[in-house]
């Protein structure tokens, strides 16, 4: 793939960004241009996402007091317009702070160079959600496949060893990234998932290898499981995973699979909540005695316990 190479002229990066076009031509070192913000698009699909959180706030502070020190990269459209490859953060802030132009470096490159090289770019961020990593890794790799360099690693099974040319590509990207191959695996697998689930993976609510296990059901039970988290605010456990996906191909599952498997207490499990009878009084017939009160809370959890299915079925 063409990249843009810098000479070593004993200069300074610093020294670059301040030359002007003659210099900058005399030195075959790329044009900067202050491009304004109007003309620049978002790269389609960005897998990344632009958070207003803390370390954008500093981004703006340091914006403000010294303007953009690094030029965004960004490549010429078709339509005359500019689309981003490298600096969806510095555009935002700029924005934010109502500047009109960014300051940015255009390349020439194709569609697959410019979304390798806008994955390869925003993987030096300081946190990458897990998911908008899975969603990176998946454009470069089918970026690099369309290129003529053949992968199947988003089918390939945890474990399998890739062969030949897929796993030279792999090994490549995992290399690049810092990342094991298995890992790599895992985070495009998490696209696999629906958005409900994606979000509690980002949270840190739901761990990497259940689920992983969970991204090869089909869409309708994966909602049956947020459904299952919805009402008991437990998520399965990396064992429950797989044996709900087992029950899957194996043609074996429905909501009540489901909800018996992660109905089942998990090793070492503690009891999330305790609470005292005091709460209860007030709902509970005052000549109840223990055990007609008892009998009466489980009868009432019952009840409450086919409203929410009968709702749940109502609702598809």
């Amino acid at each position: 793939m063409p990249r843009v190479k810098k000479l070593d002229l004993g200069m300074t990066a610093l020294d670059e960004l301040f030359m002007n076009d003659k210099e900058r031509a005399e030195n075959k070192l790329p044009k900067i241009f202050d491009i304004p913000l109007s003309e620049i698009d978002d790269f389609p699909d960005h897998p990344y996402r632009v958070l207003d959180d803390e370390d954008m706030q500093n981004l703006m502070e340091s914006i403000r007091d010294r303007g953009v020190i690094t030029p965004a990269m960004v490549r010429k459209k078709d339509d005359g317009r500019y689309e981003m490859i490298s600096g969806h953060r510095r555009k935002h802030a700029s924005e934010r702070l109502g500047l009109e132009t960014l300051r940015c470096e255009v390349v020439e490159v194709s569609r697959d160079e410019a979304i390798i090289l806008m994955v390869d770019s925003n993987a030096q961020r300081s946190e990458i959600l897990p998911c908008d990593k899975g969603r990176a890794y998946k454009m470069k790799l089918d970026a690099i496949k369309r290129q003529g360099q053949r992968t199947d690693l988003t089918s390939t099974p945890l474990g399998e060893k890739l062969q030949g040319k897929d796993a030279l590509s792999v090994t490549q990207v995992s290399n690049e990234a810092g990342e094991s191959q298995t890992q790599i695996q895992r985070y495009i697998r998490l696209t696999y998932l629906v958005p409900e689930l994606q979000e509690f993976v980002d949270k840190g609510q739901m761990k990497m290898r259940p689920a992983v296990e969970l991204s090869y059901l089909d869409e309708e039970t994966q909602r049956d499981i947020v459904d299952r988290i919805d009402e008991t605010e437990a998520f399965p456990s990396h064992d429950q995973a797989i044996r709900i996906r087992k029950a899957f191909e194996a043609g074996e599952i429905n909501y009540d699979k489901v909800q018996d498997i992660m109905a089942e207490e998990k090793p070492n499990q503690k009891p999330k909540f305790k609470f005292s009878f005091d709460r209860l009084k007030p709902y509970i017939p005052k000549d109840y005695n223990d055990r007609m009160a008892e009998d009466y809370v489980i009868k009432a959890l019952e009840h409450y316990q086919k409203f929410l299915r009968k709702q749940r079925e109502q609702a598809r």
